[in-house]
């Protein structure tokens, strides 16, 4: 990969990693307001909030820091399955998008029942705890990734052992 490329590349992942991890931070901020009770309307105001906060911030930045790792991983030495902590950082992204996805119901279902004028903080019952948790979980691997990139535990794949002496090997 020219370097312009991989440079322009790491921008765009470093960039959507950050704000994939302060728009998670933002709604575990949020998610914890509503948890914790207090006004009615507050209350009411915070779960129809965390929808738009959900599906245009979090899942498009998880999204993008998903494909952008990707490239970069393909376009660089450390390869997508060479290192264990590219291999690690790849699955734990995956995961967290995955689940983003598949949680998203529950965060729709939250701010349809608190778009209701009758709605109260206990019509939400669990919905409250499970959306505090999922936001919990995604802090902690969002965490666990970055320290991940910023560690790099040395340590290659079977596979990456095998391209490496394959390459020696050739030498």
């Amino acid at each position: 990969m020219p370097p312009l490329v991989r440079k322009t590349t790491l921008t765009a992942h470093v960039v959507s990693s950050v704000g994939w991890l302060g728009s998670v931070i933002a709604f575990l901020v949020l998610a914890a307001l509503g948890f914790g009770g207090g006004d009615p309307r507050t209350v009411s105001t915070v779960y129809v909030s965390l929808d738009p906060l959900a599906s245009f911030a979090v899942l498009p930045l998880g999204i993008a820091a998903l494909l952008t790792g990707v490239l970069q991983a393909l376009g660089t030495p450390w390869g997508l399955i060479r290192h264990h902590w590219v291999l690690a950082k790849l699955v734990l992204t995956a995961v967290a998008t995955g689940l983003l996805v598949l949680h998203l119901d529950p965060i729709r279902d939250a701010a349809e029942i608190a778009r209701s004028p009758s709605a109260s903080p206990t019509d939400l019952g669990e919905l409250r705890g499970q959306l505090v948790v999922y936001a919990s979980a995604a802090l902690v691997a969002l965490t666990a990734a970055t320290a991940l990139s910023v560690f790099k535990p040395a340590g290659r794949t079977r596979w990456g052992r095998r391209r490496e002496q394959a390459g020696h090997r050739r030498a």
